[in-house]
């Protein structure tokens, strides 16, 4: 690992999305989504994945400087069609519009069709956590994960976010995958010449998954498999737990949007599927005062980083709390980049200047 400024690998990263046509302001903001998740600890999803965007954009898959479609709006709800947009600095304009929505009404809400990735999902949720709100951000992906007792995909790793704020910086924000990994996970395994472990892939026979190279084909032209649900590591039938949250997704995305979901949400060889979001934000005044909020929000997230630790672990944490202090580092020390990932970063800027 090496360690390189913040800023220096935003503007890097900046700096390729604009030659390849992305305005500058959309640039800036999904330079700045990616590296937040390198800055957190979040490889998975962070300037790893800088190829398949660059693919998209030249594919002309992801879009820039598009004007989204506004399908159905409401004083406090919006869906709109996103139009090929770039899906991280789109989904930033979507949650300002769904706290604005909320600042005025108390809630708002937000369904999106036809976008692209967008990155941390925890990103957009921590947005209205410091304006005193709860954000809740959804969104599908492509059909990655398999279903209980099934061995074929048919709805994707779906990731859910929620944030909620406490004071001088404390927040709960919780974000994770609907199944029990996620893809970037895999690609980072297949990079470092890692097997897969036991319990969070099948085949396309249903037995456990154990080569990313192979597993990542097999996604890639749909001859089954895939990653299981969440809670069904140890044993399948607890499994419905993910799969239920991941069709939930499913539906505040895709079909309140009238987008594509299942098994109809492909990758193809060089970058993410078409995808669907949702958004929401919740001012906490309308339940209860801010303030005696987020006193309480302090005292339940002490309590639980106070917990005495079980034997062989050395801390207790919360949801947010190890990206939170990993962001605080990246800032102080650099943020961590592998140096094969930081010299293709820089490779790809080459590449683009000649062409």
């Amino acid at each position: 690992m090496i360690y390189i400024p913040r800023r220096e690998l935003e503007d890097l990263c900046s700096d390729i999305f604009q030659k390849l046509g992305i305005p500058k302001d959309e640039a800036r903001d999904s330079a700045e989504i990616l590296v937040a998740a390198d800055a957190r600890g979040i490889r998975s999803h962070g300037i790893q994945r800088m190829k398949r965007y660059a693919d998209g954009i030249k594919a002309g898959l992801i879009k820039g400087g598009v004007t989204p479609t506004v399908l159905r709006k409401t004083a406090l709800s919006l869906v709109i069609d996103a139009e090929g947009a770039m899906g991280l600095s789109l989904s930033k304009r979507a949650m300002r519009q769904v706290i604005a929505m909320a600042g005025e009404h108390g809630v708002g809400v937000c369904s999106i069709r036809n976008s692209n990735h967008f990155g941390i999902a925890g990103y957009y949720t921590e947005m209205a956590a410091q304006e005193d709100m709860l954000g809740v951000t959804l969104s599908n992906t492509a059909a990655l994960g398999v279903p209980t007792f099934a061995k074929k995909a048919m709805f994707g790793t779906n990731p859910l976010a929620f944030s909620a704020p406490g004071h001088g910086g404390n927040l709960f924000s919780l974000d994770m995958a609907t199944t029990v990994t996620t893809r970037g996970v895999i690609e980072v395994l297949e990079k470092e010449g890692a097997h897969i472990p036991p319990g969070l892939a099948v085949d396309a026979d249903g037995k456990p998954a154990t080569d990313p190279a192979s597993f990542l084909d097999d996604m890639l032209c749909h001859r089954g498999g895939g990653l299981l649900p969440l809670g069904a590591e140890r044993n399948v039938a607890y499994g419905y737990k993910g799969y239920g949250l991941a069709v939930m997704v499913d539906i505040l995305t895709a079909l309140c949007s009238g987008g594509i979901f299942g098994e109809a949400v492909r990758d193809s060889a060089i970058t993410s599927a078409r995808v669907c979001h949702f958004f929401m934000a919740l001012r906490i005044d309308i339940f209860r005062d801010v303030e005696e909020f987020k006193t309480d929000m302090d005292e339940m997230l002490t309590a639980l980083r106070e917990l005495p630790p079980a034997e062989g672990a050395s801390r207790v944490f919360y949801a947010g709390l190890k990206e939170q202090e990993a962001s605080a580092a990246s800032d102080k020390n650099g943020v961590p980049v592998p140096r094969n990932v930081w010299e293709d970063l820089q490779n790809m800027s080459l590449e683009i200047n000649q062409s």
